[in-house]
């Protein structure tokens, strides 16, 4: 399911939180005050937002590899953001997403795993936050649910500013509790547990200029096989670590801002990646904004997934030597191997009236072993592409 989680992830439905403080105005709103830039721990602490907002948002998506047309999922979201007092606030958010398709094969050679699947994915969730003179703290609960996977979390937010409003310090605590089963299997019932810590400063570095780092941790223990592989047999804890840094430069010239990050990640099951983003927002007249995107990712494989080469005596998909030498740990999973992507984007808001937004967004991704850089990606594997597109509506009250 991890196209859904994907999907799910790159509907963009929560609008942005505008900065309400003169003496950093001239950084945050030429910087930042344009659709889908703010960042975590970027919102000024001194009171609530003093009217609300409601989004709407519709995702499409699809993926296949050459000669497979897989998953397809349609998503329709909606986001409410209410100020209660000039202290506290409170938003939410609902996602259905409906899921149809083909399952993954194993490997590009073994087109006899594919199967068909149907499925339907519910979440949403809620976080009050209250605010101070220099600081916020937020309490946030969200659930999701479908056929062989629920999952409830929790988690608190604070953040604190300087006296010059310069400088935002946040940090962050998470915890999940996961509960996996399995269409093939009625008697699987497994869970998954994960605490996240997360600490990050934003700097207003000069007048046109803001940056951020954000630090994180995971820590999990629990079911992370794949019910539906077979052999695949992971490790039942795993330890995710996140490096990430934002700068964005505003153009005053041509009234525009560049947008960069860079994502380092690791894990204990030996996977590590680096992510490269850029945005451009370009505001055309009083109405228009168009933002084209650029990301690349490049990631190396986990310890124990193996290549497609298969024992010509048993057959797919087991390894060589499989069921005489069986290793502890193994998984044939596409996600898990050495790979490159790249995805392009582009992003049109129009601003219909002072208080309405309408904005469209379309995505292309495409994922190879050979794009992968410091060294060659995993063999044998065919294109994996995607497309995103989703629309939206959002009106402040």
């Amino acid at each position: 399911m991890a196209s859904v989680e994907v999907a799910v992830a790159a509907t963009d439905r929560k609008p942005l939180k505008t900065a309400r403080n003169d003496k950093a105005g001239a950084i945050i709103a030429a910087a930042l005050a344009l659709p889908g830039v703010m960042a975590p721990g970027l919102a000024l602490a001194d009171s609530a937002p003093e009217r609300g907002e409601i989004a709407v948002k519709y995702l499409h998506y699809e993926d296949s590899q050459p000669g497979l047309s897989r998953i397809k999922v349609n998503a329709p979201s909606i986001y409410v953001m209410v100020p209660l007092s000039p202290k506290w606030s409170v938003e939410g958010s609902l996602v259905s997403d409906s899921v149809s398709g083909a399952t993954p094969r194993y490997h590009s050679a073994i087109s006899g795993a594919t199967k068909r699947m149907k499925d339907q994915r519910k979440a949403g969730d809620v976080k009050i936050t209250r605010y101070e003179e220099r600081s916020s703290y937020s309490f946030g609960v969200s659930h999701s649910n479908e056929h062989d996977y629920e999952s409830n979390a929790a988690s608190l937010d604070a953040s604190f500013s300087s006296e010059d409003n310069n400088r935002t310090w946040n940090v962050g605590l998470g915890f999940a509790d996961d509960k996996i089963s399995s269409h093939n299997n009625a008697s699987l019932h497994k869970t998954k547990q994960t605490l996240e810590l997360m600490a990050g400063v934003t700097q207003a570095w000069t007048a046109n200029d803001l940056v951020q780092l954000n630090v994180s941790h995971n820590r999990g223990h629990g079911y992370y096989s794949d019910p539906y592989k077979d052999p695949d047999v992971r490790p039942d804890f795993r330890n995710q670590s996140i490096l990430l840094t934002r700068w964005n430069h505003h153009f005053d010239g041509m009234n525009s801002t560049l947008r960069t990050s860079y994502r380092y990640y690791r894990d204990n099951f030996g996977i590590k990646a680096h992510t490269l983003g850029l945005d451009w927002v370009q505001p055309l007249g009083d109405k228009f904004t168009v933002t084209p995107s650029f990301r690349y990712y490049t990631q190396s494989a986990a310890k124990f997934y193996y290549d497609p080469v298969y024992d010509p005596d048993v057959g797919a998909p087991y390894p060589v030597g499989y069921f005489t030498n069986p290793p502890k740990y193994i998984s044939p999973d596409q996600r898990l191997s050495a790979f490159g992507a790249i995805t392009v984007g582009l992003k049109v808001a129009m601003k219909v009236t002072q208080d309405w937004t309408v904005d469209a967004k379309v995505e292309r991704y495409e994922q190879r072993s050979d794009w992968r850089i410091g060294s060659h990606g995993s063999p044998g594997l065919d294109p994996f592409r995607a497309t995103f597109f989703q629309v939206g509506l959002s009106t402040r009250f």
